[in-house]
């Protein structure tokens, strides 16, 4: 599992998460403002995080099903990949019976709250901003809840946040 010792270019990612279940302000409230990112049951999602995140990669956290959606915060991986233990445990909603723990089928990382915005990023400004045409959130049936970010949209979401 990468991690920052691998002298790669730091990558950025986009995290979504419903409000009501968990907001920027509960990970900014966490404890050293830090979490695990659990439950992540898209193979894909997986992938991005069991092979591609590493320590220091930027997050930005975006509140979805909600009104109104888009970027709370900003956010980094804190620590890399290791197995989800909510797979394990039967009463847990996020549970896998598939999933074995000497070879586990789904992960988690860590992610610490970096800032939270000046300005709330909404869904409808990250439409109308040049520059993100590309923007994976943004493309018509995305439903994942982790998505790569170019440096240069990551520049330009930050910006439109308030930070310069």
């Amino acid at each position: 599992m990468p991690d920052r010792t691998d002298a790669r270019a730091t990558r950025y990612w986009l995290l979504k998460s419903e409000p009501n279940s968990f907001s920027f302000d509960d990970l900014w409230a966490a404890p050293k403002r830090t979490t695990h990112w659990d439950g992540v049951r898209n193979f894909q999602a997986r992938n991005f995080m069991r092979d591609d995140m590493a320590v220091g990669d930027g997050v930005l956290f975006y509140h979805s099903s909600a009104e109104p959606v888009g970027v709370a915060g900003v956010a980094e991986v804190s620590r890399a990949a290791y197995p989800d233990l909510t797979a394990f445990d039967a009463s847990d909603p996020h549970y896998d019976p598939k999933s074995r723990r000497d070879a586990p089928t789904w992960v988690v990382v860590d992610v610490r709250a970096v800032k939270k915005l000046p300005h709330f990023v909404t869904l409808d400004e990250l439409r109308a901003t040049p520059g993100l045409e590309e923007l994976q959130v943004l493309r018509r049936g995305n439903r994942l809840s982790i998505t790569p970010v170019t440096a240069a949209e990551w520049e330009i979401i930050r910006r439109l946040g308030g930070l310069a």
